[in-house]
């Protein structure tokens, strides 16, 4: 297997995502580009997993550690969770409270080729999100902050909604080459996050699960819709210099 920073798969989805987070790309163009490069993303989590059956070993657990700068580290916190659930990844968030304030980062656990995708697709989503949230209008006297917060709530959901239909299809289109294998994809998948489980439980024995937050701002449906935009049923763009990422 080669390794995830020279695979050819990766090196496209990077291309395609430089392109989709291009401030040049219309919002048509980056629903296309981001279209392909997730469900790219889905297949390499699915080629990982069948060679990982023929070769055990190949594609080990691991972790990393993510810092969440501010602003909004609580909601870029959340993207990067949603993220990692959907591409059989856990994420832990962790706290450190200094005298500038509180620093957050998140302790991702996962297989070497879900790390590396789940990291790829959030530096990606985080820039897209930003761009989307600098264009979004804030209603006259609503607090800014509040506005911003249910925005980026609105933008993650989309997101997971759109992975997981993904990795369903990357999954639904290999359960043949998992047949072949001797396996079924459910048990494949499922054998991998028990891994990765109890690696995490392993490092966090005593872990616990947050509150969820709540939000009053009203941007939740302007999120959702900018969420949206990364739609996997897009058609192809017309732009010449991006026809052969689309193949």
């Amino acid at each position: 297997m080669t390794t995830t920073g020279d695979d050819p798969i990766l090196a496209k989805v990077r291309k395609l995502l430089a392109l989709a987070e291009d401030p040049a790309a219309t919002t048509h163009e980056a629903e296309t580009y981001t279209a392909k490069a997730a469900q790219l993303i889905a297949d390499y989590g699915i080629d990982a997993a069948l060679l990982a059956v023929a070769r055990p070993g190949s594609d080990p657990v691991g972790d990393r550690v993510l810092d969440l700068d501010a602003p909004y580290a609580a909601d870029k916190a959340e993207l990067l969770s949603t993220i990692a659930a959907h591409l059989r990844c856990r994420a832990v968030v962790r706290t450190r409270h200094t005298v500038g304030g509180k620093q957050r980062s998140t302790h991702l656990f996962g297989h070497a080729s879900d790390l590396e995708r789940t990291e790829l697709l959030y530096t990606s989503l985080l820039l897209q999100s930003a761009t989307g949230l600098a264009r979004a209008p804030v209603p006259p006297y609503e607090h800014k902050a509040a506005f911003r917060r249910s925005w980026l709530a609105g933008f993650r959901l989309a997101v997971g909604r759109r992975l997981a239909a993904a990795e369903i299809r990357a999954e639904d289109a290999a359960a043949s080459r998992f047949a072949a294998a001797g396996r079924t994809s459910a048990l494949v998948l499922a054998d991998r996050s028990a891994q990765v489980e109890a690696t995490m439980n392993a490092t966090y024995p005593g872990l616990t699960t947050a509150r969820p937050r709540t939000l009053s701002g009203s941007g939740a449906a302007d999120g959702w819709v900018a969420g949206q935009r990364a739609d996997l049923g897009g058609r192809p763009v017309g732009k010449t210099k991006a026809r052969h990422l689309l193949r």
